[in-house]
């Protein structure tokens, strides 16, 4: 592993010298002292991994240069020491990013090594980290992360490989819920900006009139009282992936502005006048057919040539028979792993049930049952009557938020209750579950989230009247 670079910046020669000494005790510390803040903005370049900075020089004073030195290497640590007085005249270096602030005394090699022992650690973690992902990047194929073994998906991923040397804009079409944006960060994972942001902006659900702030970023205002400077996600991508899902959602006046982005690699925040280069990778998503879009005038043509240069089309689930079953399999153990519940197996029938459906929903729609089954399951297997196609239906309250198994099976039994017009025996034979728990729901309102009006008991359900006598009688 390459040698701790660190930069020592000391007006004082003689001390500057003792503490260069003190923190090279051997070949793991690699140690340079400068004299003068410019001639160590000069050295930026050799990348130290630490920067000690006192706090005047005869060119510059010490927050002059932390300011400089930030611009230049934004994520370096930088420990600034001094007189006690200078110390606290520059605690407001402490919200601008300095790592510590140290007063120069007896204690102040012993706090200096102590600091840099604790920056080298975390460097090395850090270095470790980024070797393992370069190496799962190089030993893993499409195919180990995704999951599939149709032949369908891996000509996907036959194309994803080929894409993988260049750094063209990337289009990703598809049904709702084919895995689109695991694709997309798939590619990036595997591209050679993996180690660099991947910012995600869902286009489909911003409103209209933050679109461009969100996207560009807000100016600098000529008057006193505008609006400060914010960044936009595609400067938050500077060097990274911006993923834009659900591209057709842009409006015609944008597609204008992300177009320049494409061709000319520069934007301005909006009202500002600075031109900006954030040097960033563009991949998007789309369920629209984008061609179609362009002849009725919803989408430019030239913007869509741009993105379509490199594009892939996700197939349906119903197209990847072969994905079905491991894919099912795969999401039951996921939610068991997130819930510390053991496996679950699957009963016979299930899988015939299984592959019987359609799937309208996609990859999504399946990922869904298959958690409304190990809530539902009552044993070790889920059986074939905890698989429920409808639940979908039910809107997107089910199984999109965290919530604990008891809430879940609220839920749940309120959905069978609706169907199957209230009857608490009929529900309690189909899920498997006694009718006092039911009862129990409902006496303990567990059940009111879900409807319009609070359950305080079996005469309030809707259709009480009509099926009193089944929802009475003993309790078991």
């Amino acid at each position: 592993m390459a040698p701790c670079r660190i930069f020592i910046v000391e007006d004082d020669p003689w001390y500057g010298e003792i503490l260069k000494y003190h923190l090279s005790p051997d070949s793991e510390y690699e140690v340079h002292l400068f004299t003068s803040g410019l001639a160590c903005l000069k050295n930026l370049g050799r990348q130290p991994d630490l920067l000690i900075v006192g706090f005047s020089f005869s060119d510059m004073n010490g927050t002059e240069l932390y300011q400089k030195i930030r611009k230049t290497l934004p994520t370096v640590p930088v420990i600034v020491i001094g007189r006690p007085a200078e110390v606290r005249s520059g605690l407001h270096l402490l919200k601008q990013g300095v790592y510590d602030l140290f007063v120069k005394d007896e204690n102040t090699k012993e706090l200096l090594w102590n600091a840099v022992q604790r920056i080298r650690e975390k460097h090395h973690l850090l270095q470790q980290i980024a070797d393992l992902r370069e190496e799962l990047g190089r030993s893993y194929a499409f195919g180990h992360r995704l999951q599939a073994e149709s032949e369908a998906m891996r000509h996907l991923f036959s194309q994803m490989e080929a894409l993988l040397p260049f750094d063209h804009p990337v289009l990703i079409t598809g049904e709702a819920g084919t895995g689109k944006t695991l694709i997309a960060r798939a590619i990036h994972s595997r591209s050679a900006r993996r180690q660099k942001p991947l910012v995600t902006v869902d286009l489909g659900s911003l409103p209209a009139e933050q679109t461009e702030i969100e996207l560009f970023g807000q100016g600098k205002g000529p008057f006193a009282d505008a609006p400060g400077q914010k960044k936009g996600k595609i400067e938050e991508a500077a060097q990274g992936t911006l993923l834009l899902e659900e591209i057709a959602e842009l409006n015609p006046a944008l597609q204008g502005r992300l177009l320049r982005l494409l061709q000319e690699g520069e934007m301005v925040r909006v009202g500002g006048n600075e031109r900006i280069r954030p040097e960033v990778r563009i991949i998007a998503t789309t369920g629209r057919n984008l061609g179609e879009a362009v002849r009725k005038g919803m989408f430019r043509e030239d913007l869509y040539t741009r993105l379509s240069g490199l594009s892939i089309l996700v197939p349906p689930l119903r197209e990847r028979a072969d994905d079905l079953l491991p894919l099912a399999r795969y999401f039951l153990d996921e939610f068991c792993r997130r819930n510390h519940r053991p496996p679950i197996a699957m009963a016979g029938g299930v899988k015939d049930r299984l592959l019987g459906h359609s799937y309208p929903g996609n990859v999504r729609e399946l990922k869904t049952t298959m958690e409304t089954a190990a809530v539902l399951s009552a044993g070790p297997a889920i059986r074939p009557e905890d698989i429920v196609f409808d639940t979908r239906k039910a809107g997107p309250l089910l199984m999109t938020e965290e919530k604990t198994l008891r809430e879940h099976m609220a839920q749940i039994i309120h959905l069978y209750l609706k169907k199957y017009n209230y009857n608490v025996l009929e529900v309690a034979a189909r899920l498997g579950v006694g009718k006092s728990t039911i009862y129990k729901m409902i006496q303990d309102n567990e059940l009111s989230p879900f409807i319009e009006r609070p359950l305080t008991g079996p005469a309030a359900l809707p259709g009480a009247a009509h099926n009193r006598n089944r929802m009475s009688g003993p309790v078991s």
